[in-house]
């Protein structure tokens, strides 16, 4: 039987590659992000008893962190951002981008934890200053969160910074080190009794083998003699509706569609689109010297330092 991928041939003059609708995808992405803000507020609502203070409060320190990553993101013109909540964990900044940059990648990584940390010193100066309690308090969240986030465990920011800048380039020990931050998540799940962690390694884990399929399809798609090295906006019509061909063959949640010939755009086109996106190759640019690669790390190291600025015997109030 032939396994050989359907080609279209020429594409008529008229059977356009589609487009996903710009504004109707923006406006998806923004009424997830709102759905997810809203459920992490009340689940915050219930896990705090009704105290819409501090359910504020941390709300804040999170959006605080997140439009960090959100607008360093939007500088480096990333498409399609958007901020989704996690209840109880936190949240995170979804984009897109095809050609990726080491240096962008840090900056992006180091703008969420960076900005509130500082905003903590200067909570805990103002502090110093009006002897109002909530600022030594509201100063503790600000680093204590945003410390934890830059620890070298995938996915928070400091795991994913030395995961860009020390093991893109090796896919077995990037790999590694996600199954190391997954399997060191759940031991603290378990031994905090706080299951709700285990949402993360899931996620991770899941990511990983998706991204192992994707792999393997990938290899498969090229050897038709596919060129998946280009952006959605570089493919012609007929390449467009080749590849479509072959995501129908190799995956089996397409398996209902038609393949070309009829050029018919199918209820599913715009979950193809998306899963042709994330097929095409995106390139990492390696632009940061040993150098620059060591000036980060001593940033990242004296991230750490913030809490000996503070006030160490007002922590036991804070817990």
């Amino acid at each position: 039987m032939d396994e050989s991928i359907p080609i279209p041939g020429e594409i008529p003059a008229e059977i356009p590659k589609p487009e996903l609708e710009e504004s109707k995808n923006k406006m998806n992405v923004w009424l997830k992000s709102l759905g997810s803000l809203a459920l992490f507020l009340v689940v915050g609502y219930v896990f705090f008893k009704s105290n819409w203070t501090w359910v504020m409060v941390l709300t804040a320190v999170v959006v605080f962190h997140e439009m960090g990553h959100f607008f360093a993101m939007k500088i480096y013109k990333y498409q399609e951002l958007g901020i989704f909540f996690i209840p109880l964990m936190g949240a995170y900044v979804s984009g897109k981008k095809q050609e990726v940059s080491q240096k962008q990648s840090a900056v992006i990584l180091l703008a969420g934890p960076l900005p509130g940390i500082i905003l903590g010193l200067l909570s805990h100066f103002i502090w110093e200053q009006t002897d109002i309690y909530f600022f030594e308090k509201l100063s503790w969240i600000l680093v204590f969160l945003n410390i934890l986030n830059l620890l070298p465990v995938y996915p928070l920011d400091g795991g994913q910074l030395l995961h860009r800048l020390f093991l893109d380039d090796y896919n077995i020990l990037g790999k590694i080190f996600v199954i190391i931050s997954a399997g060191l998540m759940i031991w603290v799940a378990i031994s905090s009794a706080f299951y709700p962690i285990l949402f993360f390694p899931f996620m991770m884990l899941t990511r990983m083998f998706g991204d192992l399929q994707h792999e393997r399809i990938e290899k498969k798609i090229e050897a038709e003699g596919i060129d998946l090295m280009k952006t959605y906006e570089e493919l012609t019509p007929e390449e467009y509706w080749r590849v479509r061909n072959a995501v129908i063959k190799y995956y089996p949640q397409f398996k209902d569609v038609r393949p070309a010939p009829p050029y018919e755009i199918s209820s599913k086109e715009e979950q193809i689109i998306t899963t042709i996106q994330g097929l095409l190759q995106k390139s990492l640019t390696q632009d940061l010297s040993i150098g620059g690669k060591i000036l980060i790390l001593v940033i990242w190291v004296s991230s750490f330092a913030a809490p000996f600025f503070l006030d160490i015997s007002s922590i036991s109030s804070f817990f």
